[in-house]
């Protein structure tokens, strides 16, 4: 590991003016490209002490051994600069996004004598006009078969329009009418390439105009008696129709713009872009990327940018780009834009109306192409067992935790306390085996507190269902038996003999007791206060081998018990990567119970609690009263009026009622005024969560 002021340039050699630098390792390779407005002022950032950097940036100029600059005049000559570079070394500390295909795209050959519509793939071609992308090549192929009846451009490969051309007979296509055969002199090279043009707009979405032209024609042709002819246009224009179908409307004032959203956690991203044409969805692609330097929302668009105009121009480029945040600057980078369109480029963030509408879908469009991507990378065997084999070696274990435990601690500003626990067992999720906890032992909130009483509370079972077993013969604390070997989703954890494990692990029905399988490491959502907690929680127990380690959010730091500096997984490690789905899953799952506990704890009412009424009765008794008040200021008589009710049951709701304190009264917060006319039903079914002055729903940012 180099030390970064054994290569840091002296005091006044870096200029003070727009450049992009390069930091290189032992062997000249360069590791990271970076633009800035002031280079003296962005370096320094690089070689302040150590322990004040991030990670990511910590591990780069540790790696690296030298840096150098290129001063430019402006900033956009340090954007084109900086894209140039990426794309020629390819530095491993740089964000790149990586198509996980080739999308292909509907081309038009406009470069040939006989312009040619054809599906392409991989670099664009200089003259060749593109329409897409596609994420389906038969997706363009029917698209293709509806227009050439209107637009009849060749389609067939240099080898089938010469032996045409040499034979003197059309190929299929020009025998049925979907291609107007110039390779046999049927029309001339300049009507063809006409007809390739009218493709051509048509596809970028000035439709109106051929539309309207074919239905004249049409009624000209059954004016004049016609009628196949007429029959022939009609066709033409369903045909158009159904092809302009296959791209919905989005944007009802023909907007030509891209819409690009940024799905991301503190790992990776994920980028979708929608290209829309005429105010149709003209084509869709994504990006999945690792975060290996510390980067924002922002600078995670710029890269996009730089990815998907950087070898673009003209009409390409579209008059508007839709962003979720804007890079900083921003004027460097619309400057460059507007240079690559060669006219005016918008970038911005909609706010409202049908852009703002089509951005979320843009955005659930992302964030469901990043949890694929992680469903995929997780279920993949190898990189599950290289990722335990990571986490063993980070934290000194003797063998890969094969069933790991993590635990979370959810409340509302201390509020309905309650703590999750999560499995995962050779790296998948084992959920018939996550348990739910309530804080009983204290009231208010204290985090570190809740999780010291969840670890013992879970250990004590633990410890209870191995005392029944007799493994406490010998004064040991592990289980007899325990396999080491790999295992698969439905096989458990450990394995002993037949007779063992129908009598210890499981119960009198066969089913696995609820926390009888010990975890080889214990995982807590927090920083060094959580895992002390826990593991003084396994101390008093007297359990020495499980092992504890806690994940810090912040930073994606690894903090182990006693230790006053946290392990830093490398930004790749696939450990890392699975410690975060344990530690996300179990807020999860946290966050889910919490929310629940708290909605049932605003829907009860003082009925609840009267023995024998059912919900039934308590509807009854609600709808012929009104309210809950109305109810508690009823007679006993009154109350045996509601059908279903007696006498003996009357007396027992009048008396629960007393005893009940009566609901603060609801108060208008625009006006201040006391509303005491009417108790809210708190029994009927409502369609969400009842809001009041103080609700949750008004604190929900302070929810954990």
């Amino acid at each position: 590991m180099a030390d970064p002021s054994s290569y840091r340039p002296k005091p006044g050699q870096i200029p003070d003016s727009p450049g992009v630098y390069r930091f290189r390792d032992e062997h000249r390779r360069v590791i990271y490209v970076g633009k800035a407005k002031s280079l003296r002022q962005r370096l320094a950032n690089y070689f302040q002490d150590l322990a004040g950097l991030h990670p990511r940036t910590r591990s780069m100029v540790t790696t690296a051994a030298s840096v150098e600059w290129t001063v430019v005049s402006t900033e956009v000559e340090a954007l084109q600069l900086e894209y140039s570079w990426i794309k020629e070394y390819d530095p491993r500390f740089n964000v790149k996004y990586r198509d996980d295909k080739s999308y292909p795209y509907l081309a038009v050959t406009m470069n040939e004598e006989f312009p040619r519509v054809q599906v392409m793939r991989g670099h664009k071609k200089k003259g060749v006009r593109y329409f897409g992308p596609y994420a389906h090549a038969w997706a363009i192929r029917d698209t293709v078969d509806l227009l050439l009846r209107v637009f009849p451009v060749r389609t067939c490969s240099a080898g089938v329009f010469k032996n045409a051309s040499r034979t003197g007979r059309p190929c299929l296509l020009g025998y049925i009418g979907k291609c107007s055969a110039p390779c046999v002199g049927r029309v001339s090279d300049e009507e063809h390439r006409e007809l390739a043009e009218e493709f051509c707009d048509f596809m970028t979405g000035r439709t109106g105009t051929y539309l309207r032209r074919l239905e004249k024609q049409m009624m000209e042709a059954a004016d004049e008696m016609e009628y196949e002819r007429a029959a022939r246009l009609r066709d033409d224009i369903e045909a158009l129709k159904k092809a302009m179908e296959k791209n919905a409307v989005v944007l009802a004032d023909a907007t030509d713009a891209d819409l690009i959203a940024v799905a991301e956690d503190e790992l990776e991203a994920a980028v979708q872009i929608f290209h829309v044409r005429g105010g149709r969805v003209r084509g869709q692609r994504g990006w999945v990327t690792d975060k290996v330097e510390e980067i924002t929302t922002g600078a995670l668009v710029e890269h996009a940018l730089q990815q998907l105009y950087g070898e673009e121009t003209g009409d390409a480029v579209p008059k508007e780009v839709l962003v979720p945040a804007l890079p900083d600057p921003l004027d460097p980078v619309q400057e460059w834009l507007t240079g690559r369109r060669g006219s005016n480029v918008s970038l911005r963030i909609p706010q409202r109306g049908d852009k703002r509408a089509l951005m979320e879908t843009v955005e659930r469009n992302a964030q469901q192409a990043l949890v694929l991507h992680k469903t995929k990378r997780a279920s993949d065997l190898t990189t599950r067992s290289r990722a335990l084999e990571e986490i063993a070696d980070a934290l000194d274990l003797d063998s890969a935790p094969l069933r790991i435990e993590c635990y979370d601690i959810s409340h509302l500003q201390g509020d309905d306390v309650v703590a999750s626990m999560v499995v995962f067992e050779d790296g998948l999720q084992r959920k018939s085996e996550y348990r739910r906890f309530q804080i009983k032992g204290f009231e208010g909130q204290d985090d570190v507190r809740s999780m010291h009483e969840v670890i013992t509370r879970r250990f004590r079972r633990y410890l209870a269902e191995k005392e029944k077993t007799g493994e406490w013969a010998d004064g040991d604390n592990t289980l007899a038996g325990t396999s080491t070997e790999p295992l698969t989703s439905t096989e458990p954890l450990t394995t002993t003999s037949p007779d063992a494990l129908a009598g210890g692990l499981k119960d009198d029905e066969g089913r696995p007791k609820r926390f009888a399988y010990p975890p080889q490491l214990v995982v807590v959502d927090g920083g060094q206060p959580q895992v002390a907690a826990a593991q003084r929680a396994l101390d008093e127990l007297g359990i020495d081998d499980i092992a504890v380690c806690g994940l810090a959010k912040r930073l994606e730091e690894v903090w182990l018990p006693g230790e006053d500096d946290p392990v830093v997984l490398p930004r790749t490690s696939e450990g890392l990567y699975l410690l975060q789905r344990v530690r996300d899953e179990a807020h999860r799952f946290a966050i889910t119970y919490q929310r629940t506990k708290r909605a049932k704890r605003f829907r009860s009412s003082p009925l609840d609690d009267v023995p024998g009424l059912g919900e039934t009765r308590k509807q009854a008794l609600i709808k012929h009263f009104g309210s809950v008040k109305k109810l508690r200021s009823a007679t006993i008589d009154q109350i045996c009026e509601v059908p279903g009710i007696g006498r003996k049951t009357a007396e027992t709701i009048a008396a629960a009622l007393a005893q009940a304190a009566p609901a603060a009264p609801a108060v208008n917060t625009a006006t201040g005024e006391i509303m005491e006319d009417e108790e809210p039903d708190t029994t009927a079914e409502t369609s969400g969560e009842p809001v009041s002055a103080g609700a949750p729903d008004e604190r929900r940012g302070q929810e954990r």
